[in-house]
């Protein structure tokens, strides 16, 4: 196995909050504040202890790429700010083998008085580059940026988007051997966004160490091998990146296999036609990890309350980086006449080896066709989420290959081949 690049065992980060540095006054109310404090002991009762990160522990060998993933505050940035060295942790320790480059904040360095050209080398400077790096990796820099036009105009001439592009492009032509990065695929436009995961992408697959935060769930997938999950400064999962990242969206959203409405007079819908419940099925029973292999089954329970026009089932598939596969709807002549009041149940059944590994997210509806347009009577976002694995065996897409294909789909297309 290679060596570890970086390891992490038991780090924690500890702060202290409340009144005793919360508000600015005078001299006069400093002392007597202070006073206060000391007679009533008010600062004991006042301050309390906040864990930013608690016993986090974890190894990421030499050419891995490891994502960091988790809501706001969970202690994501503060890792990074700890293996940067920038933060001492209160409890711990981490060992870092390599030398080190990071993007924490893009744009870090930047001087509005001087231009594009002068920034580039202030920049440069700032996050770890030689000046001869720089001036070798010059023309890739400004052409990646887009800004050349620009480049000799004073940086405060810049939208926010130049500002960013330049600033990126800067952080992204570095060297270094471990790359930790904190969510800098947030930004500038959505062609820029492509151009930014593409040369991370490109970084990752050329041997450098990666240690990726992001809330950008594809930018995670596809570039990291594993994931960690933290949640108020522990780590709940560590992982497959994929299956990481899918029961992750499951405990945000609250959203897992199966979603149902007990209440028809609170469930979505309207006066027509009311959701009961979603469900994700394969060989007759509910799952939340289906075989890539086998069928699944998104079973759809409605409520039709009133005599009206055809309704119809549909839904919307994605995929685990966020990217619609397929929609489909329940095109069957049944649907044409106008639905009579009662319970439905529809059920509609995904191929086997067609959808790619990973979380797969389903919108649900329940429409009516106003050509040439839909309208939903009862929408429900994201109602379900499973996770579609492949064991490695039998007949699957993948054959004898190991590694993870890209792409929405992956069906197991039928091959003819003949000698010549």
């Amino acid at each position: 196995m290679p060596a570890a690049a970086i390891i992490a065992e038991g780090l924690s980060k500890r702060y202290r909050i409340g009144k005793l540095h919360s508000a600015y006054g005078t001299l006069r109310d400093s002392v007597a504040s202070g006073m206060r404090r000391v007679v009533s002991r008010e600062h004991e009762e006042e301050t309390k202890d906040i864990w930013a990160l608690r016993d986090v522990s974890f190894e990421l060998e030499q050419g891995g790429v490891l994502g960091v993933v988790g809501r706001n505050g969970a202690g994501k940035s503060t890792l990074l700010k700890i293996l940067t060295r920038i933060s001492t942790p209160t409890e711990g320790r981490a060992e870092i083998r390599g030398r080190v480059g990071s993007l924490l904040e893009v744009g870090t360095g930047f001087h509005p008085e001087l231009t594009g050209r002068e920034n580039v080398f202030l920049n440069g400077s700032i996050l770890g580059m030689k000046q001869r790096e720089i001036i070798r990796r010059f023309d890739e820099i400004v052409e990646f940026s887009g800004v050349e036009q620009f480049l000799d105009t004073p940086v405060k001439r810049y939208s926010s988007g130049m500002s960013v592009r330049l600033a990126f492009a800067v952080a992204a032509h570095l060297e270094p051997e471990i790359l930790l990065i904190d969510e800098v695929l947030a930004v500038g436009d959505a062609e820029f966004q492509r151009r930014c995961l593409g040369r991370m992408e490109d970084l990752s697959q050329s041997g450098r160490t990666v240690l990726f935060v992001s809330h950008n769930m594809q930018a995670v997938s596809q570039l990291c091998d594993r994931a960690i999950w933290l949640e108020r400064g522990r780590i709940v999962e560590e992982g497959p990146s994929s299956t990481v990242v899918a029961d992750y969206l499951q405990s945000g959203h609250g959203v897992g296999a199966s979603k149902e409405w007990p209440d028809l007079a609170t469930a979505p819908g309207d006066d027509l036609v009311r959701l009961r419940s979603v469900r994700v099925l394969q060989d007759g029973e509910e799952r939340g990890a289906t075989d890539v292999r086998r069928p699944v089954a998104l079973e759809i329970v409605f409520v039709v309350l009133r005599d009206g026009e055809p309704v119809f089932p549909k839904i919307k598939v994605y995929d685990n980086r966020g990217e619609v596969a397929f929609n489909a709807m329940d095109t069957s002549s049944r649907w044409h006449d106008p639905t009579t009041p009662g319970e439905y149940v529809s059920t509609a059944w995904i191929p086997g080896n067609l959808l790619n590994e990973g979380a797969t997210t389903v919108d649900v509806s329940i429409a009516t066709l106003r050509a040439p347009k839909l309208l939903p009577h009862a929408s429900v976002r994201s109602a379900v989420v499973f996770h579609v694995q492949d064991p490695g065996v039998g007949d699957s897409a993948r054959g004898r290959f190991l590694g993870q294909w890209q792409g929405v789909v992956r069906p197991l297309l039928e091959w003819t081949a003949d000698e010549r």
